[in-house]
């Protein structure tokens, strides 16, 4: 593209000696007469130099010519700046791609694993999952980020992973528990967190592995915290993971009726469970998700 040159001064004799040598030079030239604001329009637009008379005419041209390489280099700056941002975003969403590829992966490998873990209790076939749901939803009216979502997702679907190591004939057994039994279903959030606390990955998931049975009054276990001691998901966890339970038919009673359980639920407000969670669960219906 040619180069074109304003050429600005009170004399038309020198606008017209400017513009001859310029010409030369193989530059469009155009006069003008000069006005303050197109003084200040100028160096308000970056002006290389400035040039007082009477002047060398080739030190004109080699201003000139310094000024427009200047220019030239900027643009290619400007040209590779905007090439690099293209080639920036281009690999990026292929990262975040390749990104949410994996993690849909791992989080297919943590339900298989789920579901391994619910097996050993046919009567709370799907009871991970269903926590999950209903604790991201609590969480969400909460306003939660979609990468603290992510993570107590994690958590909820991984909560009971340490039933691994009981026994199956206390997870399964027809009628009530004796205290040795009580104590030893007790010791599942411990070998949770034994079992997830050398991955890297599960680090932030451990505190809701560990407290999802703490009571808000502080008789939960393993810990005995109380109020906001609990890791806040761990206390979300808690309400929907009581509620399930409850709703799950179980070999020595049939299903409770849902108004015999969220009487029973809202019995223990404050006591079991944080009450702002409890209420977000019963005033948005969450248990019906």
């Amino acid at each position: 593209m040619e180069d074109r040159i304003l050429i600005v001064d009170d004399e038309e004799m020198i606008c017209s000696i400017l513009a001859r040598r310029l010409t030369r030079e193989g530059y469009s030239c155009v006069t003008a007469y000069p006005e303050i604001d197109l003084a200040v329009e100028a160096m308000r637009l970056g002006a290389y130099d400035f040039i007082v008379k009477p002047a060398d005419l080739e030190l004109v041209v080699l201003s000139v010519k310094k000024a427009l390489e200047k220019k030239r280099l900027e643009d290619e700056i400007e040209v590779y700046h905007k090439n690099l941002e293209g080639l920036v975003e281009e690999r990026t969403a292929k990262l975040q791609q390749a990104y949410r590829t994996l993690k849909k992966a791992y989080l297919d490998s943590v339900k298989v694993l789920v579901e391994a873990i619910d097996a050993k209790d046919p009567y709370t076939r799907g009871h991970s999952d269903r926590v999950r749901r209903m604790s991201l939803e609590i969480a969400s009216q909460l306003g939660f980020t979609e990468e603290r979502l992510e993570i107590l997702e994690y958590g909820a679907l991984l909560h009971d992973i340490g039933k691994i190591g009981i026994k199956d004939e206390i997870l399964r057994k027809p009628g009530a528990l004796s205290p040795e039994e009580h104590q030893a279903i007790q010791e599942h959030p411990l070998i949770g967190v034994k079992i997830l606390e050398g991955v890297e990955f599960f680090k932030d998931k451990i505190p809701m592995i560990r407290n999802h049975h703490e009571h808000f009054d502080g008789k939960g276990y393993p810990d005995g915290l109380a109020g906001e001691a609990i890791p806040l998901e761990a206390r979300i966890i808690a309400v929907p993971d009581a509620f399930d339970a409850m709703a799950s038919l179980r070999p020595h009673r049939g299903i409770m009726p849902l108004e015999d359980i969220l009487l029973e639920v809202e019995k223990y407000k404050g006591k079991q469970f944080d009450p702002k969670f409890l209420e977000i669960f019963l005033q948005e219906k969450i248990y019906k998700a």
